[in-house]
């Protein structure tokens, strides 16, 4: 069942698309652990041996495990949340892996600002920590509310 909005939250909706400028980015970076990957993984199901498996790791291409491409698609989830952000689409791509103990730094810049539906379209741009590559996505969605100092 579909509520109404009341007009402070409608305010509320049009000043966050006003505060975020077409250009604008966000950067958040982190260090994965051997506890986040069981934490995902725990959470998603996402059993694949790549992830958990460390003698089927070692024989592949990669030569030791790797953590989930979506755990590093999660990083743009945190800047997300700070912005307040309702993702309505998503699209990845997953260049270089990811392994344990490697720093990543994800960084979403806004790279389109509709107006009329108070659509953003944004670019994300996530890089280790020898400055590589390892994920590209493009997402869109609405603001609620911005609570990052710019």
């Amino acid at each position: 069942m579909k509520g109404q909005m009341s007009e402070a939250f409608k305010r509320r909706l049009r000043e966050a698309f006003d505060d975020v400028e077409l250009g604008q980015e966000f950067s958040f970076r982190r260090t994965f652990t051997e506890a986040d990957v069981t934490v995902f993984c725990g959470v998603t199901g996402d059993f694949n041996p790549y992830h958990s498996d460390d003698v089927f790791a070692h024989e592949s291409a990669f030569g030791r495990r790797i953590i989930p491409g979506l755990l590093t698609g999660a990083m743009m989830t945190h800047i997300g949340g700070l912005i307040g952000f309702l993702a309505t689409e998503m699209h990845f791509q997953f260049i270089a892996p990811v392994y344990i103990g490697d720093t990543i730094t994800c960084t979403v810049k806004f790279v389109e600002k509709d107006a009329a539906t108070r659509r953003l379209v944004g670019a994300t741009r996530c890089v280790n920590q020898d400055g590589v590559e390892v994920l590209s996505a493009r997402f869109s969605g609405f603001p609620s509310q911005v609570r990052l100092a710019r």
